[in-house]
């Protein structure tokens, strides 16, 4: 279930500058990079902090061998073609060029600029490499097909923002990164869920220009129902 990004501020939302600018007040460095094995832990702690958000724990049974297993197997295929996840990182200084570049993609490099300072009391458990790197939030998606298209896609599982994180820009940059992937892919469309009692995130979808898709409902067959169906004599 696709989790809520954050519903925009009431008030003008930060800056995003280039890094040859020079910021002023409180730059916030953030990273859009590709996640690998070793962000296993960091992401399982961020699908419950999700499901507690949702108030789904009582659906949450992953655990980091599960998601390891499933999400980076051996001889996993390139990015982009099966489950793709890209994890946010923040930092209060910039961040160095990384040696992350697929024929697709190059970590996605942005500067917000705050009027004040983000406090983060879960920043050591989301320490990331670098000194003062933490993870912020990340968004998992995978290929789906258009028939009425005949294109490809993407449709998004899971996308969320930490609470500290929030209303400063960071879940739009999550959403246009997807969104860049699958233009310069040259896919059709990219797809997601959001809970109904989710207004917030409602109105943030429709204000950057998504169709809330009102005539359609999600159907879904797990646990016992699919092992049933599954059984039937066809």
């Amino acid at each position: 279930m696709a989790a809520a990004a954050p519903p925009p501020s009431p008030s003008p939302a930060p800056a995003v500058i280039g890094e040859d600018l020079v910021p002023t007040g409180h730059p916030v460095f953030s990273r859009i990079r590709l996640a690998t094995i070793v962000d296993v832990p960091h992401i399982h702690k961020l699908i419950h902090q999700m499901a507690v958000f949702e108030r789904l724990t009582h659906l949450f049974s992953a655990t980091e061998s599960s998601l390891s297993a499933t999400l980076f197997p051996a001889n996993s295929p390139p990015p982009f073609t099966s489950f793709t996840v890209f994890l946010l990182e923040v930092s209060q200084s910039p961040f160095p060029l990384i040696d992350q570049n697929y024929p697709n993609f190059s970590p996605i490099h942005k500067t917000v600029n705050l009027d004040l300072p983000i406090t983060d009391p879960e920043a050591e458990t989301f320490r990331s490499c670098g000194n003062d790197v933490v993870v912020a939030g990340f968004v998992l998606f995978f290929p789906n097909y258009s028939t009425f298209l005949a294109k490809p896609g993407f449709y998004i599982e899971d996308i969320f923002v930490r609470e500290s994180y929030r209303r400063k820009g960071f879940g739009r940059l999550l959403l246009s990164a997807v969104a860049a992937q699958a233009a310069k892919m040259g896919y059709g469309r990219v797809e997601w869920v959001v809970l109904d009692w989710n207004v917030n995130a409602i109105k943030f979808y429709e204000e950057m220009g998504a169709q809330i898709m009102q005539e359609w409902r999600v159907c879904r067959l797990t646990g016992e129902a699919l092992q049933a169906f599954a059984n039937i004599n066809i």
